[in-house]
């Protein structure tokens, strides 16, 4: 067991929260139990995630995606009246990191996704930004797009949208996890063979054909679902706390 605030601190300071200008508050949204004994990860927390969490008898949640987003109404009223009001009347905290846990050398989405893939990281996808959102890399070996198209369904469980843009073997790669699909220019000037993100926009589909690269929008979700259990497994083992990673799916 370990009391909240130094576990919260613990992580604020592991993954720089204060250093970002992000869309969402950084760390503690939510207040709960002063004590933590039982995370529950998971990627957005959904009304799903949310009870998932009671069921699992979680002190805390931990999540990428969580509340109180740039522009959004502030009234508690609807379906976040009710995601507040399960987690206040069950003390749950919630704790949720969104450009700190994407952009982690270690933890981050973008890392734990290249791990899965066995993708070799060569650099940033933002070239001179240390807090790069995306990486570039390169493949263990040359494939073809088909082939790269199959080996992400095959690791992320789920069929990617693939925009074929030229006809060479695929080797030099960059990627972002969840709706990145506008950083596919910064693919374009890096001249790699393709780029891979979440989700796609209609223009998206004419900047790949338009300029030779292949695109992939794997899904949102399916791409994001790594760095939180990364940080979940990472925290049981530093202060000897259960971890369970929920899976609340969603095709996006």
């Amino acid at each position: 067991m370990v009391e909240r605030n130094t576990l919260v601190e613990y992580c604020n300071k592991l993954l720089a929260a204060d250093a970002f200008q992000d869309y969402c508050p950084n760390g503690l949204q939510v207040e709960g139990s002063d004590q933590v004994q039982r995370i529950v990860t998971g990627v957005t927390a959904s009304q799903a995630m949310v009870d998932a969490a009671v069921q699992a008898k979680a002190d805390l949640l931990l999540v990428h995606h969580g509340y109180f987003w740039k522009g959004e109404s502030a009234a508690v009223v609807g379906i976040k009246q009710r995601r507040l009001r399960a987690l206040l009347v069950n003390d749950v905290n919630l704790l949720a990191y969104h450009l700190p846990l994407d952009v982690h050398a270690e933890l981050g989405n973008n890392v734990q996704l290249a791990n899965l893939m066995g993708w070799r990281i060569t650099g940033p996808l933002e070239v001179g930004n240390p807090r790069s959102v995306g990486l570039e890399g390169e493949l263990a070996e040359p494939q073809s797009g088909e082939q790269l198209a199959k080996s992400l369904a095959t690791a992320l469980r789920r069929e990617p949208l693939f925009i074929a843009g030229h006809q060479r073997p695929v080797k030099r790669i960059a990627w972002c996890t969840g709706a990145a699909q506008g950083y596919i220019d910064k693919a374009i000037a890096l001249g790699v063979d393709a780029f891979i993100t979440g989700e796609v926009s209609e223009p998206t589909v004419h900047a790949a054909r338009e300029n030779g690269i292949h695109f992939y929008a794997a899904g949102h979700h399916a791409t994001e679902r790594y760095g939180v259990q990364a940080l979940g497994e990472h925290l049981a083992q530093v202060f000897g706390v259960q971890h369970e990673f929920i899976d609340i799916d969603n095709p996006v």
